[in-house]
This record gives C-alpha cells, structure tokens and sequence, in this order.
C-alpha cells in the first residue's frame, strides 16, 4: 500500500468516526434497525429426510377375504354386500393393502388394547428406522408433532413416543385430531410456525391413522364404504432450522396453503362421523364428496396461484374472469392456469380413484403426473394422512425427483378441507422412504 493509499484510509476513517460522534442517536437507530430486520427475517425451513410404514405381508387384504367378511356378516344384508363389492371392486386396489390383525379376525374385536398395538406397530418401526438412518438421537428431537384422526388416547399418541425412545423432559409435543386426512399438512404447517420460532430447532412429525378402533360393524351403506377404502400405513419426518443442516436436507419448504370449507352446511356434513340407527359408531360419506373436493381445491388455487404460478399464467386466468363478468354469456369458460409450469411432481391424496381422476382432470394432469398417486392407491390403499408421503417416496424410488425440482403435495379431508404443501428439491438423494417401494414398483 502507497502512502497515499494509506492516507486516503486513514482520512475515510476520521470522517466516519466524526459522522458517528456527530450524530449518534441517528446511528444507534440505523443499528437498531438492521438488528431488527435481520431478526424478523423468516428463517428456512427444511425436510431432512423421511420414512414410510411397509406392512408384512401377514397383514394383507386380498379381495377374497374382504368379500368372505362379508359373506359370513350376519348384520349386513344382501343389498349392502353387494353394493360394497361393487365398491371394493371400484377402489383401484391391488391384493397387498393391510388391515391390522385386530380387524382381520373373525369376529372382528374393537378395544382400546387393540388400538394401542397397531399404534405402537405402525409408528415404533418408522419413527426408529428415521432417526438411525440419519444419525439422530432422539434427545436431539425439540419439536415432536403426531397426527392421527380417529384415535386419541390418553396418554396422547406423542406421550406414547416420548415414553418409547426416551426423549428430553422439556420437548415441545403437539397431538392433533379431528383433522381428517389433510392433517398431514396441517401437522407441517404447524411445525413450521415452530421451527421459525424457536430457530435451530429439530422437530420430528408422525401421520398416521389407527383403523382398529374405528372399522364399522353396521349395516350402514354411507358408512360401510370407509371400510372399501382405508388401509393401516404411516409416516415419519425429520424437519430442521438448524444452520447445520441446510446441506444435509433433501428439501426446502416454500408455501403452505390452507382451505376450509366448513362454513358451508354440505361441505361440513360430507365426511360426518356419527352412529347409525343402531348405535355402532362410524363415518358416513357422502354422495357429494367429488363435487365438494372439487370446490375446496378451486378455493385453494385461487390462494395458491399467486404464489407459485409464472405472471403470464395469473394475467390469462385473471383475463378470463373479467371476459365472463363482461360477458352477456355465463357459460364463458374460466381459464385452468397450467401448474404443471409451476410444478414438476404432484401428489394429490390417495382418497379414492374417483378423487385422484377428478383431481387430474381439473387441473389438466396427464396421466405420469398421477402414476404416483394412483401406484399408492394400487398397492397400499388410503392411508389417510400419511398417502402423500408414500407418492413422494415413489416419485424418489423411479429416481424422477432433481435437484431444483418443485413438488406439489394436495391433501383433502373432513371438514371440508384442502390444504397444498409446496418444496423445492436441494438434495435429491433418496430418502429412507423409498425403500417402501422396494419389490412393489411393478
């Protein structure tokens, strides 16, 4: 450095600290404020990694076992069985969706005891395969969050974890119910809001659903068809703020939308759990239940659109609705936007072959942009909440997902509700979870 160089340094510094003398109030307010932005500023929230539940095959469901259920149910009429086979048939099932074997004794048992084993069988093994194939020790958990609609003992399912692996005493556990299959979503929603909040933190989420409380013994036709569908799975995730992990982490999670619908008496009555003229507790689907997913998924891209979809897509869509509202015509057609520019992969809840076809045809989805939802419809069933979990980890397990790619995760569920998770693939490593695909890929 030259002595002119110097000098010239040296002058810069005697003007700053004379600034600074000068106007010191202004410059400790200056300071204020950049500490205050950077404090505000959303933290990043990652998925580090997650894992699905492979039932043994001593737990399948073959269509000739459903239909010998049926055949040897002396409360349920000729009419209902054969309209349930109809149904069964319809599904979109392969011959190695699992019930828990609670349910496939003859006759079936419900009890409390039986609940509390398939829970420990379906969230133990997932929960232990996660956090050893990541090198996590389960006191390192702060945020431990369980989902399951139907089935809330006490002690709470996360109590049951706790207990389990031996976590910290002053972990923060979260148990939601009554949310229905979207719960998924709402569960990640949740941690989230935790992981910005409590910065540097790992949280732990488990979705799940427990038939073996819940299978109907009626003769209720609206209520039998939730026996068509359901299927016992789960799944674990690994969720992080922490700085360590952003290289680590498989993805990022960019928005969370969330759609009720419940303020409308059809939407809210379309999934209803209730008894039946016999008092056997259930839950009734209602006819509507296609119409009624379709209006809550419309609501959800309405908030969704803007967050995601290129300006070109949003300018086209708001167009056409000011084309019809000028329009003599009411039958002026609204304009889809194309999402899947906004989306490489899409997985929309496994609720039924139905849903996941009206689901695809709203949204113009070819039929590669559904294989991942119908494959898990096909060889699992409807693991309720949990289904989108077990798309992703196909999507990974035909090695589709690359670096930058965007995933679109839609569950729907009783309320009415539709709610949409949002990642950006960082790492696309497979998961853990897409060993559940091992051997089922065909």
């Amino acid at each position: 450095m030259t002595m002119a160089s110097s000098l010239h340094v040296f002058s810069l510094l005697d003007f700053v600290l004379a600034f600074a003398h000068r106007h010191f109030p202004l410059v400790m307010l200056g300071l204020v404020a950049v500490v205050f932005l950077v404090s505000k500023r959303k933290a990043s929230v990652f998925l580090l990694d997650f894992n699905c539940y492979r039932p043994p095959d001593s737990c399948r469901l073959p269509k000739c076992m459903f239909q010998e259920h049926l055949f040897l149910d002396e409360k349920v009429d000729q009419k209902s069985k054969a309209f349930l086979s109809k149904i069964f048939e319809k599904a979109g099932f392969s011959e190695e969706t699992s019930i828990p074997a609670s349910i496939a004794e003859l006759p079936i048992t419900k009890s409390l005891s039986s609940g509390l084993e398939e829970a420990e069988t379906v969230i133990f093994p997932v929960v232990h395969g996660l956090l050893r194939k990541n090198n996590v020790s389960p006191r390192s958990i702060d945020i431990l969050i369980c989902n399951s609609t139907m089935f809330c003992p006490t002690p709470s399912l996360t109590a049951m974890v706790v207990n389990k692996f031996g976590m910290r005493s002053n972990i923060q556990s979260y148990n939601l119910s009554g949310m229905g299959c979207s719960a998924g979503v709402v569960s990640v929603g949740l941690a989230q809001d935790l992981l910005r909040v409590h910065r540097n933190s790992l949280a732990l989420i488990i979705s799940t659903e427990i038939l073996s409380m819940n299978w109907y013994k009626g003769k209720n036709t609206s209520m039998l068809i939730s026996n068509c569908l359901f299927r016992m799975g789960s799944a674990a995730l690994l969720m992080s703020s922490r700085d360590q992990d952003k290289k680590a982490a498989k993805y990022e999670l960019q928005h969370i939308v969330r759609t009720t619908r419940a303020h409308d008496d059809q939407s809210y009555a379309c999934v209803y759990q209730d008894v039946d003229s016999e008092n056997e507790l259930g839950v009734s689907i209602s006819k509507s239940i296609v119409t009624v997913a379709g209006e809550a998924l419309k609501a959800n891209m309405a908030s969704l659109g803007p967050l995601v979809l290129p300006y070109t897509e949003q300018f086209q869509y708001a167009l056409s609705i000011i084309k019809r509202k000028l329009s003599t015509r009411r039958k002026t057609e609204i304009y889809i936007p194309n999402f899947r520019r906004a989306f490489e992969h899409f997985c929309i809840h496994a609720g039924g072959k139905s849903v996941i076809e009206a689901i695809g045809k709203n949204l113009k989805l070819g039929e590669e942009d559904l294989e991942a939802s119908k494959m898990t419809l096909y060889k699992f069933g409807n693991t309720s909440a949990s289904s989108i979990w077990y798309e992703l980890a196909y999507a990974e397990a035909k090695g589709r997902v690359k670096e930058g790619d965007r995933i679109w995760q839609i569950a729907l569920g009783s309320g009415f509700k539709c709610n949409s998770a949002m990642w950006r693939c960082i790492n696309p490593a497979r998961s853990q979870a897409a060993k559940v695909w091992e051997g089922k890929m065909e």
